[in-house]
């Protein structure tokens, strides 16, 4: 389900926001748009942050298992760096998982669009606790576009803008920090209503996820 406060801009020059709880098709979206631009031709190059290595090192790939090369980058300002080092005039940069990069990337998002760059990035606006996360409420002020997608409530299959982290893997350094990185073993899309922001244990609803 995707919620939208009007369409795409389609001039050069602006930033596009992709936003939503897990599993809700943000990254199949961004590829999407990421897509028909490839289809137009245009140069684009694509980014993702470098922690994010759950199914590829080096492509943005969705829940679908729909995937796009990528270029892992630690901090925000190597985004501005590879492209001022392209060969081509850079026409449109992707970005996923937005909300994993440092502050910085707020200046970085905004300096490339200035420079008549189509900017269009993916991220979760909610962390585990329904908090707004990082960055993400200072780019969804100054996007030209903000596109809000829905997940399906994996305990009772309403439409869901939040995501449940169900457990906690002391083992594996999980210790209820914001930024834990994960898919389906450590996440589910609620509703408002199911959503629980303390841990919590996993529903029985079987392979709900979009």
């Amino acid at each position: 389900m995707v919620h939208q406060s009007f369409h795409p801009i389609v001039s050069a020059g602006h930033l596009e926001v992709i936003c939503g709880p897990m599993f809700s098709g943000k990254t199949e979206e961004l590829i999407r748009r990421l897509r028909r631009t490839q289809i137009a031709r245009q140069h684009v190059l694509i980014f993702k942050p470098a922690i994010d290595d759950r199914y590829a090192k080096d492509d943005i790939v969705s829940h679908s298992s729909q995937q796009l090369p990528s270029i892992p980058v630690t901090q925000s300002h190597e985004i501005l760096a590879t492209v001022e080092a392209s060969d081509r005039r850079v026409e449109v940069v992707g970005i996923d998982e937005v909300q994993f990069f440092d502050d910085a990337i707020l200046n970085v998002c905004n300096q490339l669009a200035n420079q008549g760059i189509r900017v269009v990035v993916a991220g979760l606006d909610l962390d585990y606790l329904g908090r707004p996360f990082g960055i993400m409420p200072q780019l969804l002020a100054i996007a030209e576009s903000v596109t809000k997608v829905l997940a399906i409530c994996m305990a009772c299959g309403a439409s869901a803008s939040r995501s449940q982290r169900v457990t906690v893997n002391l083992a594996e350094g999980d210790s209820g920090q914001q930024v834990c990185v994960g898919a389906a073993e450590k996440y589910e899309a609620r509703c408002r209503q199911c959503f629980v922001p303390e841990l919590d244990t996993p529903s029985t609803i079987p392979e709900a996820v979009v």
